[in-house]
């Protein structure tokens, strides 16, 4: 799953949140200055991307895309995923996706002094660009898909996953709507453990 996924699978949660945002940015046990609860969010967005890469319906998706883009494939479904939750905001959540973000963009830019530097970068990007907001947009989705081709020197090609998602569509929609089931209520039963 990719950035939105992630802070609303941490729910009302603030260090939980915070946790799973910056989880990518702590390697190995890196994490044991910061506070429990954010601890928990980091365990939490580890859990999430285990069981997501370990996921039957994930796999299925990833299928769809592995000929074209092989092991970037799950990169490619991760930011797809986000599109559809972004997409189908409503059904997930009482308050507006555009309200939702900026509180999230407040949050986090509040936190960024305490967080990795990048983190900090991250945060900034996303605010400038409106990231979490505008994955529910295909041109979101695409400037997404070719920052990410750029990293890889061109190498991934994911700028011409857009292509896909047009053409598959419906398909990795049903997909992710089957699947985020599921991993809403693993979200759930982790937090509470």
């Amino acid at each position: 799953m990719n950035f939105l996924a992630h802070l609303y699978l941490s729910k009302d949660n603030t260090n939980i949140m915070i946790g799973n945002f910056i989880a990518d940015h702590i390697k190995g046990n890196n994490y044991k200055g910061f506070s429990e609860e954010i601890q928990k969010g980091i365990f939490l967005h580890r859990a999430i991307d285990t069981f997501t890469d370990t996921h039957k319906i994930v796999r299925k998706s990833k299928r769809r895309l592995h000929e074209r883009y092989r092991h970037y494939d799950g990169v490619i479904i991760d930011v797809f995923y986000d599109y559809f939750l972004a997409k189908n905001w409503a059904s997930y959540s009482a308050i507006p996706l555009d309200i939702y973000t900026k509180a999230i963009y407040t949050l986090l830019s509040k936190h960024a002094p305490q967080l990795p530097e990048k983190s900090q970068s991250f945060i900034n990007y996303m605010i400038e660009y409106n990231i979490l907001f505008n994955y529910k947009k295909k041109e979101g989705i695409a400037k997404v898909l070719n920052g990410l081709n750029a990293r890889t020197k061109g190498v991934s090609q994911m700028n011409l996953a857009i292509e896909d998602l047009n053409i598959l569509e419906n398909d990795l929609e049903q997909d992710f709507t089957t699947f985020f089931k599921d991993l809403m209520e693993f979200s759930r039963k982790e937090i509470q453990r």
